[in-house]
């Protein structure tokens, strides 16, 4: 009995010396867990800094509506107008249906609704400086290529279509008159092999996205998406900043609807218009504190410029010349 007990005893201690190691690491994990995640993402920003709730989701619904066309899911973008009664006009529509119907043709290497939209809207492509329909005639004409020497004469044929696009084109264009020569002898074992390249798809697409969301006035990147990427960017810097206003019990840090309490860089992806802060006041200008630009040449905010006024006239801070106010005018970039 004593020797039974003995090796309970003994098993038991085991058990507690193996338990207070897993303990330990199982208390360490909870720790970093709470060290690195936030249970209350919402905690960062007041309800107070927007809009009614209602409309709130609304904007929400609209955003995500847009991205599922955007992206081609018109059947999942259909039933989510059906069940949130978000009503969405086929004015608003079309534009994605058409965008999705070509690109789904792109996909499976079928040139020519591609080719029928550029050649249609010809103008406003070269308006744009758009080489799309170059590329797509080049695309066909490649895919003649690899079809070997039986396809020779209708290529040649085809290359006439390079001829409005031989000025700016010169030089791809010669290219593929000489890929002709090794037509025989296979273009795969030519130095010509790279025009069999299969990126050549993915290139025309990335072009014709660019160059129809231009026309249809549609951003390549849909909103939801830009706003989701820039979010995880400056969501941690936001969260810093909660932190350290509780800590000072600081009221009133952020109380304005189209501004940050700082500055939080996203990176040049995320530019898509200059802007100019007032090297006199530290602050960035807006509609209702436009940057002003002076006689002399030098460029201040209206705020600061009011500022500046003595007894009717201003001094430039930058220089020395002395000048009405009314003088100055308003720069827009």
């Amino acid at each position: 009995m004593s020797q039974c007990c003995r090796k309970i005893k003994d098993t038991v201690q085991k058990l507690a010396s193996d338990h207070k190691d897993i303990h330990s690491s199982v208390s360490r994990v909870g720790k970093a867990i709470d060290r690195n995640f936030d249970s209350e993402i919402c905690g960062v920003v007041s309800d107070a800094v927007w809009d009614s709730g209602e409309k709130q989701q609304q904007i929400l619904q609209m955003a995500i509506v847009e991205h599922l066309y955007q992206q081609g899911m018109l059947s999942v973008a259909e039933e989510l107008c059906q069940e949130s009664t978000l009503n969405v006009d086929l004015d608003f529509k079309q534009p994605f249906l058409e965008l999705n119907r070509i690109l789904e043709a792109l996909h499976e290497q079928d040139l020519g609704p591609a080719l029928e939209w550029a050649v249609s809207h010809r103008q406003r492509l070269l308006e744009l400086n758009s080489s799309l329909e170059f590329k797509l005639h080049r695309l066909h004409f490649i895919r003649l290529l690899a079809g070997g020497p039986e396809k020779q004469l209708e290529a040649l044929n085809y290359a006439r279509h390079f001829q409005p696009f031989a000025r700016l084109h010169q030089r791809e264009i010669q290219v593929m008159m000489g890929s002709l020569v090794y037509l025989r002898l296979g273009l795969e074992k030519s130095p010509y092999c790279h025009l069999l390249d299969n990126s050549h798809w993915a290139e025309i697409c990335e072009t014709f996205t660019r160059d129809a969301c231009s026309l249809l006035g549609l951003s390549v990147e849909s909103p939801l998406s830009v706003s989701f990427a820039s979010g995880c960017v400056a969501l941690p810097v936001l969260m810093n900043i909660k932190a350290v206003i509780e800590q000072r019990q600081c009221t009133g840090v952020w109380s304005h609807k189209d501004e940050l309490p700082i500055e939080i860089e996203l990176g040049m992806k995320c530019w898509y218009h200059s802007v100019f802060a007032c090297p006199i006041l530290r602050q960035q200008t807006s509609d209702s504190n436009p940057p002003i630009k002076l006689i002399c040449g030098h460029v201040i905010s209206r705020d600061a410029l009011n500022k500046l006024i003595n007894g009717g006239k201003l001094k430039c801070p930058y220089c020395p010349m002395e000048q009405n106010p009314a003088d100055g005018k308003r720069i827009i970039f």
